[in-house]
């Protein structure tokens, strides 16, 4: 195994923290793999075909039925709301042009850590910190955990809004992950794997059952909500309009979107993966889009805009009731829903407990021997007690009342400020001809420009005002964004600790220690390096 140690940094008398520098499998979306060292053999790799449904099913998750009624609230127009979604492909294209063009340059583990790492070199290992309290901290299952309590509420014909009852479902739901991923591993995957079918199934079901409503196939009605699309509602439920409302509606948006950064994590699947995903990645993102807008087609089809506006987290229960009734048959169709919501926690505890598990065993983390621990089971136990602290606290911390569109923005928000850093950090690359940057992938300048705009554009209006009340969900407008800007300057903070405080008493340097594996993969520890003079 070949070692590389910083080359400012005295290589003798290190210590190095104990623990096993085996890094753990990535996990996307129901695929244990490891992103370098795992590839399939070229005859099985994919080709266009297996690479759109691979990105199809990573980019496809539980918000599309849950955020339309936020967005359309947040916008007030039905047309407005359609043509975000479609701005929501776009901008989604643009970042995986980006993130691919640094993936196929930089082919290790660690995605956008790299990628800030290769730009923002000074101060040193500022934007890893920084990265890494946003992962640390804002990777939770709150949402998708809250979002499985409300439609398991109505589908058992419970009439509560919202309450602490679908809290008190969502803390058991994120417990149960967390205890099967623990306890039983194996049986964790399986579960997810399968209940990951009925998101796609789900999805596509409303799509032509939107087909039914708009032909009159309904039990309410006609809503009428496609005539003057874009006239402006008003009244409860809606956000005011204005840049603060749509700069929310599109944080939503996005989230429903997320996965496609993911696509770097399976290269290795692919073959010639610059050619597959010149084709697959416009096709993947473009048929989800396609699916999203139809769906929200088919919601206004059956809802009326003062409900859609009131529904939040379970706009997908309310469409089912209004088109085929509230006989418990219907009933079973949100069931659906909650098991892909489910589903999705399952999936996201997995992936975010191994990336807590990751920064443990770069020995990033405090305690890092405990977090990285493995035992007794022969899984991230710890890391995955972690996530579920954060996710809990997340859950029960904003006031009583609706708190689904607080936890998505909080959780979408600071992406905003991390990838309008990594796209600035690409253009500063191409036009600094002394950064030598080549990589097998181009993203032109109109599109790193739009998207680092639109990324800028979320990261600053929510600190505007809105048009209308400013605590119209029951807490400050300010707050996700306060919040959210908090735990990046909370990395900061632990930077300054980790690189100068600590090491200043303890009479050390941190240090990067770069291991070759047996496939030729790179992995990184770092490192305490001793001066001769401490020994």
């Amino acid at each position: 195994m070949a070692t590389k140690l910083d080359p400012d940094v005295d290589k003798t008398n290190r210590h190095v923290h104990d623990h096993d520098d085996t890094p753990p499998p990535e996990f996307e979306n129901g695929v244990v793999q490891d992103e370098n060292t795992y590839a399939f053999s070229e005859d099985r790799k994919l080709g266009v075909t297996g690479a759109v449904f691979l990105i199809l099913n990573k980019m496809i998750g539980t918000g599309i039925f849950s955020t339309p009624s936020g967005i359309f609230a947040a916008t007030g127009s039905v047309g407005v709301s359609l043509f975000l979604w479609v701005i929501g492909g776009i901008l989604t294209f643009a970042g995986l042009s980006v993130f691919l063009e640094f993936g196929l340059a930089i082919p290790r583990s660690g995605g956008e850590k790299n990628y800030l790492e290769r730009v923002y070199r000074r101060p040193k290992y500022l934007s890893t910190c920084v990265l890494a309290a946003q992962m640390l901290l804002l990777g939770f299952s709150s949402g998708n955990s809250l979002a499985f309590g409300r439609y398991v509420l109505f589908a058992s014909g419970s009439t509560a809004p919202d309450g602490w009852a679908a809290r008190g479902i969502a803390v058991a739901c994120v417990t149960f992950s967390v205890l099967l991923h623990s306890i039983f591993p194996k049986w964790g995957i399986r579960l997810f794997n399968v209940l990951g079918v009925f998101k796609v199934a789900v999805l596509i079901f409303i799509v032509f059952s939107g087909f039914a409503a708009l032909a009159g196939h309904r039990k309410v009605p006609n809503p009428h909500n496609f005539d003057n699309a874009f006239a402006l509602g008003t009244g409860d439920g809606y956000g005011g309009g204005g840049a603060y409302a749509y700069s929310t509606a599109l944080l939503r948006i996005i989230y429903s979107y997320k996965g496609w950064e993911n696509a770097n994590y399976v290269l290795g699947e692919l073959k010639n993966p610059r050619k597959t995903l010149a084709i697959a990645a416009p096709i993947a993102i473009g048929g989800v889009t396609i699916l999203y807008v139809l769906a929200n087609v088919a919601y206004f089809a059956a809802i009326p805009k003062e409900e859609l506006a009131n529904s939040e987290v379970i706009v997908a229960a309310v469409f089912f009731r209004n088109v085929f009734g509230d006989s418990a048959g219907a009933r079973s169709l949100p069931a659906f829903v909650a098991l892909s919501n489910l589903g999705n926690v399952l999936a996201v505890s997995f992936a975010h407990a191994r990336l807590n598990q990751e920064f443990a065993k770069e020995g990033l983390l405090p305690f890092s021997r405990f977090w990285a621990s493995n035992k007794p089971f022969n899984a991230p136990a710890t890391a995955l007690f972690l996530h579920w602290l954060i996710t809990i606290v997340v859950l029960l911390a904003p006031p009583a009342g609706p708190a689904y569109n607080f936890i998505v923005d909080l959780y979408t928000y600071p992406g905003a400020w991390i990838n309008g850093f990594v796209t600035a950090g690409l253009i500063y690359l191409h036009y600094n001809k002394r950064e030598q940057w080549t990589s097998p992938w181009h993203t032109y300048l109109p599109i790193s420009i739009l998207y680092f705009l639109a990324n800028l554009f979320l990261a600053l209006v929510p600190f505007i005002p809105p048009d209308g009340d400013w605590n119209a969900d029951g807490y400050p407008y300010y707050v996700f964004p306060v919040v959210g800007v908090g735990v990046l300057l909370l990395g900061v903070v632990y930077w300054a600790c980790w690189t100068k405080l600590w090491p200043r008493v303890g009479g050390y340097k941190i240090a990067t220690d770069r291991h070759i594996d047996a496939d030729g993969a790179e992995h990184i520890r770092y490192v305490k390096v001793y001066s001769k003079k401490h020994n």
